[in-house]
């Protein structure tokens, strides 16, 4: 390796600091965004779930283990699918522009948005399961970091590709949710991440066998319950590491192919 090279590396992981510490400083001078945008999954928490506990017939205990998780995913979802939208409001106001010609290594600026995503991820997860928690949700304290490590992951590539999204649509916001809204309801339905999926018709099953977030919210009922042997585990680790891999580098050509 030169020594050109090892700057170059060396430029970039500061860069990438750099970016990070920006994409922050609003969520930490206004952190109750985070509260905000957990409206939507409480929603679900606290609507959907008396009737999926009326529907199975189970204690509310053992129905809150099942779909908790569910939740936790639910959260990556709808936050990290929507952050592109940030970039496109940064675009249609010149900031992207000056960002493109400051001494920055282009990489940085995709890659410090994405890692950004993790600080809200861990912060609401939390608060579901604290929420959850006095009405008989349980959980294994390795299992908890465990997860939240799989959960930043997997937000981290699917942030990396709501950015991607935001450069291909550039300033046209109504293609931007309209591609995402498109993808990211049938990849929640086919997750069972609100109701099963054992008793759907074949052809949902198996489309759900292909569906990375399926993986993923199976692997995180196992982990929060302990069952850290679980084939789903290593399912979901390797859906969330390839989910963040092709995030990141379809995400990185794109913005520096941006102009």
């Amino acid at each position: 390796m030169t020594t050109t090279d090892t700057a170059v590396r060396a430029n970039a992981g500061r860069d990438t600091w750099h970016v990070l510490t920006r994409e922050l400083r609003p969520v930490v001078r206004d952190p109750f965004s985070l509260i905000f945008s957990l409206l939507q999954p409480l929603v679900f928490l606290g609507l959907f779930g008396p009737l999926l506990i009326g529907m199975s017939g189970l204690p509310a205990s053992e129905t809150l283990q099942w779909f908790v998780p569910g939740i936790l995913v639910m959260i990556v979802l709808f936050g990290t699918g929507a952050v592109g939208s940030n970039l496109q409001y940064e675009m249609m106001t010149g900031s992207h522009e000056r960002t493109l010609v400051a001494p920055l290594a282009r990489s940085s600026l995709l890659i410090g948005r994405a890692l950004k995503e993790i600080a809200p991820i861990v912060v609401q997860a939390l608060l579901i399961v604290l929420i959850a928690w006095p009405f008989g949700f349980t959980v294994n304290p390795l299992g908890l970091l465990a997860g939240l490590a799989l959960l930043a992951v997997f937000g981290v590539g699917l942030g990396a590709l709501s950015y991607t999204l935001a450069l291909g649509t550039k300033e046209r916001e109504w293609l931007f949710w309209g591609v995402q809204q498109t993808l990211i309801f049938p990849l929640l339905i086919l997750s069972g991440m609100l109701l099963p999926l054992d008793e759907g018709p074949g052809w949902m099953r198996v489309v759900a066998s292909v569906n990375p977030v399926n993986w993923v919210v199976q692997a995180e009922r196992a982990l929060l319950a302990g069952a850290f042997g679980e084939p789903a585990v290593l399912w979901g680790v390797v859906s969330a590491l390839a989910v963040a891999i092709v995030g990141l580098a379809v995400g990185i050509r794109a913005i520096r192919r941006s102009s």
